[in-house]
């Protein structure tokens, strides 16, 4: 094959890739963010022990679970400008869309963290006079969030990867920036292969950051 990376200068890079790139990680940022939020409220409506409570929340992440992000995407985009009559820009439509999706899977990541606190550390702070929210925000919740810590920003890597997937609704992200310039430059090769290489670096650099980060989690259990 003739490949020819001459192209792909600083210049071309950050007229096409940069602004992808910084819309990629505000994407996994807020996604990350509003994720773990409303994920932890799931969690918290799971193991409440209330039905009222803990159905609508094992439908809501069992749906998305078995739901590909793509199609999650597609519907929230094409069906909400329907519902309201008022049309939404890709980038908003995406950020909504992420922190949803990503949502259900936090939840389970945090269900996880919450059922692996001793169950006596929660009847310590009933029997000093605490109630379910106050047990959970000074006791049972600091520990989870560092037990699950890892697991949380691997699954953050997982997200910045899924944010290539935006593509369906015409997001500006960091692999459209690849692809406008591979077509400009009529290189699209090379584009999607430095694409691939810069996912990469990121990806695994990330990963190798979580990786110190638990080895130093175990040190300190």
């Amino acid at each position: 094959m003739n490949l020819d990376f001459s192209f792909l200068t600083w210049d071309v890079l950050s007229s096409f890739v940069l602004k992808g790139l910084v819309f990629s990680f505000q994407l996994t940022l807020i996604g990350m963010v509003g994720g773990i939020v409303l994920g932890t409220a799931l969690a918290l409506m799971r193991l409440s022990g209330k039905k009222w409570l803990e159905v609508p929340a094992a439908a809501y992440v069992n749906t998305m679970r078995s739901i590909p992000l793509v199609m999650v995407i597609l519907w929230f985009f094409l069906l909400i400008p329907l519902m309201t009559g008022r049309p939404m820009g890709a980038e908003l439509s995406a950020m909504i869309t992420f922190t949803l999706f990503e949502a259900a899977y936090y939840s389970e990541i945090m269900r996880a963290g919450i059922q692996s606190v001793p169950k006596g550390q929660v009847h310590a702070g009933y029997a000093v006079g605490m109630t379910y929210g106050q047990t959970m925000q000074l006791i049972v919740l600091p520990q989870a969030f560092r037990n699950m810590l890892p697991v949380l920003l691997t699954q953050t890597i997982i997200l910045f990867q899924d944010t290539s997937l935006v593509y369906a609704i015409g997001a500006y992200d960091m692999l459209k920036g690849f692809e406008i310039a591979g077509k400009n430059f009529n290189r699209p090769v090379e584009t999607y292969l430095v694409a691939a290489l810069v996912y990469f670096v990121i990806c695994f650099s990330l990963s190798l950051l979580v990786k110190r980060l638990q080895n130093r989690i175990a040190i300190i259990r």
